[in-house]
């Protein structure tokens, strides 16, 4: 059986990268068909008052998501708090409870390199604001399997920390300032 995927970018982020979101959603319009997945680190024991913020915010449906949920085009998941959030080949989301990955989860590096196995060169990551080194990793594992890779640019962020450090390590694709996220989210 062929399962169609859609193009999907994972959006991660961390301290400072809240208020980027609420700015950048209510950009995207219902032409965007993306499958839009957030990871953004928060306590863990926050519930679902994250996807409902971003909610009131989006004209796409966003949800919390949940285990075996499929990915489907012009949809926004977010990551549960405290759990890792892996794609499996058929598009379906997996929440993990394994060890936290660099004090994280959901640890942005685990999703960008979960979705990068499964979509390769149809997927695109972005890596927002945020104090620690999450998100580098992945994110160049991402580009390697044929990802589209961006960063904000660490002039901008809240806290330059993460962005900064992945441009360190790899070579980005894109260093986007806010104003320019939503016109590349709607040209992928």
């Amino acid at each position: 059986m062929t399962v169609s995927l859609p193009r999907t970018l994972v959006i991660g982020g961390s301290a400072g990268s809240l208020d980027v979101l609420l700015q950048l959603l209510p950009l995207l319009d219902r032409a965007c068909q993306l499958a839009i997945i957030i990871v953004l680190h928060r306590r863990s024991d926050n519930d679902s008052m994250l996807s409902d913020l971003l909610a009131t915010r989006s004209v796409l449906p966003v949800k919390e998501a949940e285990e075996k949920d499929v990915l489907g085009p012009g949809m926004v998941y977010v990551a549960p708090a405290d759990y890792h959030l892996l794609i499996e080949p058929d598009g379906s989301l997996t929440l993990d409870y394994s060890e936290k990955v660099n004090y994280s989860r959901p640890s942005i590096d685990v999703t960008f390199m979960a979705a990068a196995e499964v979509f390769g060169s149809k997927l695109a990551c972005l890596l927002l604001s945020g104090a620690n080194t999450d998100g580098a990793e992945g994110l160049q594992v991402a580009q390697e399997m044929g990802a589209v890779t961006a960063v904000q640019d660490p002039g901008e962020a809240e806290v330059a920390f993460m962005p900064k450090h992945a441009m360190t390590v790899m070579k980005v694709d894109r260093v986007l300032k806010q104003k320019e996220m939503a016109d590349w989210v709607m040209s992928l």
